[in-house]
């Protein structure tokens, strides 16, 4: 009951996100814990590896998640209209 109520809640979490930056950062967090948790659980052998690997796996998706987000460019042109463009 505790994994389901974990995991609806973690769903959740990326999902509620307001910005695609936002977004983008959540479910980097989300993979980065996946990832760091498995690797940290198997180096180790322990629990504690597995969160140790968790914690560190989630903060670093989520920076490369949030920085990796294309931003917007906007500019007037001649004519008056807002022009937009992606900037990689």
């Amino acid at each position: 009951m505790m994994k389901k109520l974990v995991l609806i809640g973690a769903l959740a979490l990326t999902l509620g996100a307001c910005s695609e930056r936002e977004e983008r950062a959540a479910g980097g967090a989300a993979l980065g814990a996946g990832a760091g948790a498995i690797i940290g659980g198997l180096a180790t052998g322990t629990g504690g590896g597995a969160l140790a690997g968790a914690a560190i796996g989630g903060v670093g998706g989520a920076i490369i998640g949030a920085e990796t987000t294309p931003r917007r460019r906007c500019w007037i042109d001649d004519y008056g209209y807002r022009r937009c463009r992606r900037v990689y």
